[in-house]
Formats: structure tokens, sequence, C-alpha cells
């Protein structure tokens, strides 16, 4: 996957990445990989672990098209979980990092120059840009975002695919927001 950006600093860098199947183990530190279980099965630690408590759950259908094995800008939604499959179960990709929100509570000054604030209001660390991965997702699964994972896609080959989606109602209007970072003089692109 190529990440593809504007940059103030010179010309722009290509960076190839090279996916990983999204499994339970592989994707941790991002969220989780939800996989089929048997109906009946109780609630525990292998269903999505939500938060959706900030606003109304919006359960949606998202229609995308050309969506190349590239991108440019990575964003996170700092105030709920996200959950995205595709409808079908074909291969899609999926650009991340790790959330790096940083507590309110804590002082700006103590972190460092890389604090920024959001135009929502709070504050984060960009991510670098050697903390990018990109995962391959395919089969009757869907992930779960942890709250503040940075993410870029769906990105897939097909012409056009649909895609499930639980966020809250306003996450696109008010809590997400992209982000470009010494990321802004790179490019990413799916090997």
């Amino acid at each position: 996957m190529e990440y593809y950006g504007e940059s103030t600093q010179g010309p722009a860098v290509v960076k190839k990445l090279k996916p990983v199947e999204a499994t339970p183990e592989t994707f941790e530190e991002f969220g989780q990989v939800i996989e089929g279980s048997p109906d009946g099965h109780e609630f525990g630690p292998r269903d999505a672990q939500l938060d959706l408590s900030r606003g109304t759950p919006r359960f949606y259908v998202m229609s995308l098209a050309d969506r190349a094995l590239k991108f440019s800008t990575i964003t996170h939604h700092a105030s709920v979980t996200q959950c995205l499959g595709s409808i079908g179960g074909q291969v899609w990709y999926l650009g991340v990092a790790k959330s790096s929100i940083v507590d309110s509570n804590k002082s700006r000054d103590g972190k460092g120059a890389n604090v920024l604030q959001s135009p929502c209001g709070h504050l984060y660390v960009p991510p670098a840009v050697k903390d990018v991965r990109v995962f391959r997702i395919a089969g009757p699964k869907f992930l779960k975002l942890n709250r503040g994972t940075w993410h870029a896609g769906p990105l897939f080959v097909a012409e056009k695919m649909d895609f499930y989606n639980l966020e809250l109602s306003n996450t696109n209007v008010s809590i997400s927001f992209p982000y470009c970072t010494d990321v802004q003089s790179c490019h990413w692109c799916i090997l």
C-alpha cells in the first residue's frame, strides 16, 4: 500500500507497506478481529467491546467506489469505537496506527512539542510514519477499531464495495478529522 500526501518540506516520499493478515493476534493493539460464533453463545471477550456511549449509534451500509490501494491521509475517532466489515466477505485493506490520544488531565507541556489539539478539542500525538501498518481483511469477519485508532480506508481492488459500519451518528461531522504529519511527505501503497 502506498501513502500519498502533500509535502511542505520537499518532494513527497513513497512508502510501500506489505499487508499483514488481520487476525485476533496481529490486530490486537489496534482493536479486535471479530469472527463468527455459534448462535446462543454468551457475550465474552471475543465479542466486539464497544464504546458508543458518547452519542447516538449509527449502523448503516456504506457504499464505496474507486478506493485504490493507496492513501494520503489518516484519521481517528477520539470519542468512539468503530466497526467495519465488507458485505459478502470480499478482501479489503485498512491502514492503521495505534491510538495516540493524550489524557486532557495531563499537562500539555509535559508531553512535548508533538502534542496537538484537534478541532474537536482533544489532545493527541500525530502517528509516526514508522508506526503505520496495513492489514488485509478477508472472509466473514469484521474489525472493531479501538477508540482513537488511526485509520485509512477501507481500500480495495474491486471497482465498488459495500461495508457495514457501526459508529456514532455524528462521527464524520464532529469527531473525525483527517491528519497528515511528517506523514505529509509520504505516500503509501500496498505491495
